[in-house]
């Protein structure tokens, strides 16, 4: 991923789910999008030890859930319109699911994967357009297209990080 136009001071904290403390030290920001293999691959890696820096305290989460127009990834599109940005850990919980169960679903039409989360989930088709647009629009005005892009700081990468790698770099962004 070539990461020199990507315009990282253009990305806020306002839009999407945010997982941990307000006050939390690190702000992890992903730009992932469900139906990607690769976000799916960066949410399963990365897991513990977000799980662990956001128990700390130490790290906050800002998932943000970017509606692509490829049409494999319209599928992430139609599940990200069903999540409740009114209870973001819940919602991480679903995200769990469906990187879980993207076998299942990836492969339906929209309509299908709609009622899927529908039946599976209980989740409704939530109001989420203010947040789904606010991020679309920062992704734009970033330089942001491929997903998953996530931001650490001064750093901007992809799902090619080691959860090592991914320790060392919150862990130097602690001593800042």
């Amino acid at each position: 991923m070539d990461i020199s136009k990507i315009k990282a001071s253009e990305v806020g904290t306002e839009f999407g789910f945010k997982i941990g403390a307000k006050e939390a030290p690190v702000k992890v920001i992903e730009f992932i999008n469900i139906r990607c293999p690769y976000c799916k691959k960066w949410h399963e890696e990365s897991k513990n030890v977000l799980t662990k820096f956001v128990e700390e305290g130490k790290v906050q989460r800002i998932i943000k859930h970017f509606d692509k127009e490829k049409p494999s990834l319209q599928k992430g599109n139609v599940c990200h319109h069903h999540l409740d940005y009114q209870n973001p850990e819940k919602a991480l919980k679903d995200i769990d699911f469906l990187f879980e169960h993207q076998h299942q679903w990836g492969d339906l039409t929209n309509e299908e994967v709609a009622t899927y989360v529908e039946e599976k989930l209980g989740l409704k088709n939530q109001p989420n357009e203010a947040q789904i647009n606010g991020i679309i629009a920062e992704a734009e005005a970033a330089n942001i297209f491929f997903v998953p892009t996530v931001i650490v700081g001064d750093h901007i990468f992809d799902e090619h990080i080691t959860p090592d790698e991914l320790t060392n770099l919150i862990e130097e962004e602690l001593k800042k």
